[in-house]
């Protein structure tokens, strides 16, 4: 018997959490276990890295997501 892996599907732009709401980041993509470099919110070093592979804390990027609902929509920093 074979196993296959299941695929993981696209992320999809506009997927963001509810307001007040927590991005799901425990996939091993958003994090750099080899570089940390400056955040794209707050310039503080981080190894988080969002769905597109940018720089950016989760808490920066729930923060933001927060503030800018209609940005959200457009994708970034999506879970």
């Amino acid at each position: 018997m074979t196993r296959t892996r299941a695929k993981k599907p696209p992320v999809e732009p506009g997927l963001f959490p509810a307001p007040d709401g927590l991005l799901d980041w425990r996939d091993a993509q958003h994090f750099d276990r080899w570089q940390d470099r400056p955040c794209a919110l707050c310039d503080q070093p981080t190894p988080m890295r969002s769905h597109t592979g940018g720089p950016v804390h989760k808490s920066c990027a729930e923060t933001w997501l927060a503030a800018h609902p209609t940005e959200a929509r457009l994708g970034r920093f999506a879970s």
